[in-house]
């Protein structure tokens, strides 16, 4: 008997410009247009496998092994439902298809990260699961068109869609159909991109993102002038930066952002706070590591931004990730084995290595304890979904999921 299964893995993406609060909170439509790099799923991403078989009873969807309630009406339940909609599409066009449309399915997911820590889990998640149905049904959809699919599970997710430098653009239809993902530049474009995650915490958020944002949406004046003045300006600007791999400008805008954003949230009534102390400490670092580089006359040399929680992503160039390891393990010291070396930067363990540069003025921050930031996660831009073979598979042969 046939088994038509499929795995697909979707990349994390962290936004520069910042997508909070939504015009229409059924079809999540943004009340701006957002920009984000997708890192590279190499260390970063979820994984899903998706089966269809006339077998199954019904619908379902297990996420890292814990079956998820899919709701009727819910996200998970309508991104599945328009992916059947559009393979019964296909089926009515080549009668010679098999009938997967009506078929139930068996859906796994796996991310290789904290889920709900500030790392975009959901982003990822959703972008899985559109790519992997996308495969089980041979629909001959491009990213941007899938991007319109995964943004109806979760706003961010549609930026996932693509590898490289990703828009997601507001859009003004009422029914979404221009509210997608684009690609401003691809991966190769500007190779030596790279991140540092400083995981202040991966415990789950105690305001989520969805209900936040809308909390902004309602109760803050100054999201209204964010709208209409600041982020239009800066969605062509930080674009332009990225053409021209101006990582000063680049990394200004992305500061600015990510200030704003949690400005927004300290005006929301009653108002919101996700950063702590670590976070501003950090915050202070990288500022005071740029105020050497501009003074050398070298412009920017790190970015920190900040979503809907405490933990820091750092942009930086390839060249300067050694430096910026070795300042944040002075104050934010490691547990021996804690950071995976995926680039093979030190000859010791990262635990040894925290010190600052010259001329750094040490007492902008205090050495906080061991633990303060629990891991180190070192990545790199990287590429959008990708479609997995079946030894990847996250389902066993009865259609269950597979012991991790």
């Amino acid at each position: 008997m046939a088994v038509y299964q499929a795995t697909a893995s979707a990349p994390v993406n962290i936004a520069c410009i910042k997508y909070w609060g939504k015009r229409d909170t059924s079809l999540i439509l943004p009340t701006n247009s957002s920009l984000s790099v997708t890192l590279d799923q190499d260390h970063l991403r979820s994984t899903t496998t998706a089966r269809a078989d006339p077998s199954f009873t019904a619908d379902t969807l297990w996420l890292n092994g814990v079956q998820d309630h899919i709701a009727p009406g819910g996200r998970l339940h309508t991104c599945i439902a328009e992916m059947k909609r559009l393979r019964k599409l296909e089926e009515d066009a080549h009668p010679a298809l098999p009938p997967l449309s009506s078929y139930a399915v068996h859906i796994a997911s796996y991310n290789n990260f904290p889920t709900a820590a500030g790392l975009a889990s959901s982003a990822s998640g959703f972008a899985a699961l559109v790519a992997s149905l996308a495969q089980l049904y041979h629909l001959p959809l491009s990213p941007s068109a899938l991007s319109l699919i995964a943004r109806r599970g979760s706003g961010s997710a549609c930026r996932s869609l693509f590898g490289g430098f990703v828009a997601w653009q507001q859009g003004s239809a009422p029914d979404g159909a221009d509210s997608l993902a684009v690609q401003i530049a691809p991966e190769s474009h500007w190779p030596d991109m790279h991140a540092l995650i400083c995981v202040v915490s991966d415990d789950k958020k105690s305001t989520s993102s969805t209900s936040g944002m809308q909390r902004t949406v309602d109760t803050s004046a100054l999201l209204a002038h964010r709208i209409a003045h600041v982020v239009p300006q800066r969605m062509d600007a930080i674009s332009t930066a990225i053409l021209k791999r101006d990582f000063d400008a680049f990394a200004r805008i992305t500061m600015a952002d990510s200030n704003q954003f949690h400005a927004v949230a300290l005006d929301t009534e009653p108002p919101i706070f996700y950063m702590n102390d670590v976070s501003r400490a950090i915050i202070a670092l990288v500022v005071e590591y740029n105020r050497l580089s501009i003074a050398a006359g070298t412009g920017r040399k790190a970015a920190y931004t900040y979503d809907a929680g405490p933990n820091a992503v750092i942009y930086t160039l390839k060249e300067n990730v050694k430096e910026i390891v070795q300042l944040i393990v002075k104050y934010f010291p490691q547990r021996e084995g804690s950071f995976n070396d995926v680039f093979n930067l030190f000859d010791v363990d990262v635990a040894r290595v925290g010190k600052t540069p010259p001329g750094f003025n040490e007492g902008v921050a205090r050495q906080f304890e061991v633990g303060a930031v629990k891991s180190l996660i070192h990545t790199k831009v990287g590429d959008g979904p990708r479609a997995l073979g079946p030894e990847e598979s996250l389902l066993g042969p009865d259609g269950m999921p597979k012991a991790k």
